[in-house]
């Protein structure tokens, strides 16, 4: 049987090898594995085929159905000579998920060779299509190791599917992407500005992140426009991640001809005044808002003196989203925020013009005990909370229109490529960003399941 030699080091050359040996699992590099990923020239296709007849004959075998069969069952079709029927000699030779068999009858000279699947340039198809498989799906080669070595299902060794992804698979990746990404901007460059959303993703909770993800969506299409790789010590620090993500995101959107209208983020302080002094509007995303908000009034609701609280955290937590979605300018949205403190005291008319009354129907309270007495301390202390002046000019610039929920909903999506207790090379991180984002676009317009 042939076994798996690991690479060794960029320049090592090429070793003997049996003739159904494939060059780049036996530790040769090729002009082709040397090329740079992110090179939007390169065309990963070259390096297995040439010709058209070719990549439609590999698309045929692509398509072709694989089965599961026993080496003993396998024996049985070659062991006697269909000539004479005589026992045969038989020389087995495996690689991976490919084995071939060479029969030879000493009796009468016949011989012929099988094997289990095609070949391409030296290089068994389903060695590679098991390590497309793996890759593309975000699954894990390990697992998938442990469940073959579980069935004694003969596949390839982890050298090799790295040797595969570095070679054909992550180039694939990174030109798939930037070619799609190219016919987005040529689309999206038609309707003139464009309206974003955008937030980061760290490998790590907390400020000890070593690699961080910016994810810019344009907000119309739900489609993700750019991804930005940044590691911490290249910036500084992971604090200073999500403002440089954001600063190569939108750069590399103006070097492709599109403007930003607007954009919808957190609050994040470095990325305020990078948007200000780039004169980009921003708008804040209720939602992380809302939960930092949430976060201080519970906290401030388990004080026995403002208990009373927490018969209303539910109802303060719609009025954000109200405040922000039913109002068209910054005023607008202050006006019907601060009218919640009149409302918690059963009062609905308000001295603002903006906003002069509430907005739902008159009715008589059940529950006298629910409503907060003018003067009280716990109003008090819930007035300081709600319109305190960093609150206040955060409301007056909360989205209005679009949320940033589609982009968080991608992030978990990530997951699934990317898995946080799994470490990646910068390369392989990337590449599985890109194949989430692929994935997610591939998706952004299907119509929301529904049942009967």
């Amino acid at each position: 049987m042939f076994s798996s030699t690991p690479i060794k080091g960029p320049g090592f050359g090429p070793q003997k090898r049996a003739c159904v040996e494939s060059e780049e699992e036996e530790g040769f590099t090729s002009p082709e594995s040397q090329v740079d990923p992110n090179d939007p020239t390169f065309t990963p296709g070259g390096s297995l085929t040439t010709h058209d007849s070719t990549m439609s004959t590999e698309s045929a075998v692509y398509m072709d159905k694989k089965y599961i069969v026993f080496e003993s069952c396998l024996r049985e079709l070659f062991d006697t000579c269909p000539v004479c029927k005589r026992n045969c000699e038989v020389q087995q030779q495996q690689k991976g998920t490919y084995v071939a068999f060479h029969q030879t009858c000493p009796k009468c000279n016949y011989s012929r060779k099988w094997q289990s699947q095609p070949m391409i340039k030296n290089t068994p198809v389903g060695n590679v299509q098991l390590s497309a498989a793996t890759y593309f799906t975000g699954a894990s080669f390990i697992q998938l190791e442990k469940l073959c070595r579980a069935l004694q299902l003969q596949i390839s060794h982890y050298d090799t599917f790295r040797k595969h992804a570095r070679k054909y698979l992550e180039p694939a990746i990174v030109h798939k992407w930037k070619s799609d990404q190219q016919v987005l901007f040529s689309t999206l460059k038609l309707g003139g500005k464009v309206q974003v959303a955008g937030d980061m993703r760290a490998d790590s909770p907390g400020h000890s992140a070593k690699i961080g993800s910016y994810s810019l969506m344009h907000m119309d299409s739900n489609k993700m426009l750019d991804l930005q790789l940044v590691q911490s010590n290249e910036v500084g620090g992971s604090y200073h991640m999500e403002k440089e993500g954001l600063r190569r995101s939108l750069d590399h959107l103006q070097s492709n001809g599109l403007a930003v209208d607007y954009i919808v983020t957190d609050r994040h302080p470095q990325i305020q005044r990078f948007l200000r002094d780039l004169q980009i509007t921003q708008f804040y995303d209720v939602w992380h808002f809302e939960k930092g908000l949430s976060k201080k009034l519970q906290k401030l609701a388990k004080n026995k003196d403002c208990q009373i609280l927490n018969k209303w955290l539910r109802a303060i937590k719609n009025h954000v989203y109200y405040s922000a979605t039913s109002s068209t300018s910054g005023p607008e949205k202050v006006a019907k925020w601060t009218s919640i403190l009149n409302h918690m005291q059963d009062v609905h008319t308000h001295d603002n013009p903006i906003y002069p009354k509430c907005a739902h129907a008159d009715r008589v309270s059940k529950d006298k005990n629910k409503w907060f007495q003018p003067g009280s301390v716990a109003l008090y202390k819930v007035e300081k909370t709600l319109t305190n002046k960093r609150v206040l000019k955060d409301v007056e610039k909360l989205s209005h229109h679009y949320q940033t929920s589609t982009l968080e909903s991608f992030h978990s999506l990530v997951l699934q490529f990317a898995p946080k207790n799994v470490v990646f090379p910068y390369v392989g991180m990337l590449c599985r960003l890109y194949l989430a984002s692929m994935h997610h676009n591939e998706n952004s317009s299907r119509e929301q399941a529904t049942t009967a």
